[in-house]
């Protein structure tokens, strides 16, 4: 049966959603299995964060099924910009990473919904009414692994204070790495992001942080424990 059959008989419109994978064959195959499920109709489909920035704002889908490790934009990325700018789109990502480096990253940017593409078509349907009705559409698996974290954080030790003067935490996160002597291609290869994405987030902290270079960046850090010199060790 087709989205669009099941959403007549439901008497509710089956949910729009665009599909973004950097991998032509993948993408292919999510859509040729989304137009088998009831209560979805694809309407477009992408192969990176910036098409699926774009098709966002072109479509206004309810759903973006985003890949994470993608070229150009990740989907973490792209996820935070379609969160800030189209808050109405929610997205759930699809990917084959359930490490704590792809999950996190990606929740914190605004993700609803994680699946790993192992999930059949009943999860994704799922998933996707899921977020559409205000809930996390979570494979059982990540749930098992967020509640794990959660568990661990609890008997951890304090974390690192909160960024002062304004710094949003992925600014916090440049400024680390800054603090670790990474230039801006390394650091955007360790945050899965474009260049020019880095060196926005720096100006921006700059700006709040009234920091004119890097080494008064580094110092900024330093100061405001966020960062520890070389050789100093942890209480």
């Amino acid at each position: 049966m087709s989205g669009s059959a099941a959403g007549e008989r439901t008497g509710r419109p089956p949910a729009r959603v665009v599909v973004v994978d950097d991998q032509t064959v993948v993408r292919e195959g999510i859509v040729m299995l989304l137009g088998l499920l009831p209560g979805i109709e694809v309407v477009g489909s992408g192969g990176d964060g910036e098409e699926a920035v774009a098709l966002v704002a072109e479509l206004a889908p309810d759903v973006v099924l985003m890949d994470l490790r993608m070229p150009r934009c990740d989907g973490a990325e792209a996820t935070r910009r379609i969160r800030e700018q189209y808050p109405a789109t929610q997205v759930v990502v699809l990917t084959t990473y359930a490490d704590d480096e792809s999950l996190f990253p990606a929740l914190r940017a605004g993700a609803r919904g994680y699946l790993t593409k192992d999930a059949g078509g009943d999860e994704i349907v799922r998933a996707v009414e899921d977020v559409l009705s205000g809930d996390a559409g979570l494979a059982p698996k990540i749930q098992r692994r967020l509640l794990e974290r959660l568990s661990q954080a609890e008997t951890a030790a304090p974390g690192p204070k909160e960024p002062p003067d304004g710094i949003t935490a992925r600014e916090a996160e440049v400024l680390v790495l800054i603090a670790d002597g990474l230039s801006n291609q390394e650091i955007a290869k360790a945050l899965h992001v474009s260049t020019a994405t880095v060196k926005t987030h720096i100006n921006n902290l700059f700006a709040k942080a009234g920091l004119k270079d890097r080494a008064q960046a580094v110092r900024y850090a330093y100061q405001h424990g966020l960062a520890r010199p070389p050789g100093t060790s942890i209480p």
